[in-house]
């Protein structure tokens, strides 16, 4: 392959990149997010603020990190059970969202698909 070559397909390689990361950015953020998913997530592993990294709240989800790492010091594990129990209550209420969006899938889709059967 001739440098020319080389430089040419660099080049190319580079636009497919940057219009990948365009693309990316401009998908809504909460496409095929479910409530019902974020509510099993909070459930089994909200202490580990998985929950919140599914949602798209990354700095809260590294917060309940840090204060499952330094639970030993006895205030931040009430901390956290607090936190845990309020977004437990947001997201079967539906308050807790998404960071860019809606739900794709909510408690009242999945009824009202379940009537639609009967």
């Amino acid at each position: 392959m001739t440098p020319a070559a080389r430089k040419a397909l660099r080049r190319e390689v580079r636009q497919a990149v940057k219009q990948a990361h365009r693309q990316a950015a401009a998908a809504p953020a909460a496409e095929g997010k479910s409530q019902l998913t974020a509510l099993l997530l909070e459930l089994f592993l909200g202490f580990l603020g998985v929950h919140r990294f599914y949602l798209g709240y990354t700095g809260r989800g590294i917060l309940y990190i840090a204060l499952l790492l330094t639970s030993w010091l006895i205030i931040p594990f009430f901390v956290l059970a607090v936190l845990t129990t309020i977004d437990l209550v947001m997201i079967i209420t539906g308050d807790l969202k998404p960071k860019n969006g809606e739900y794709a899938k909510t408690f009242e889709d999945m009824g009202k698909n379940k009537k639609d059967k009967e």
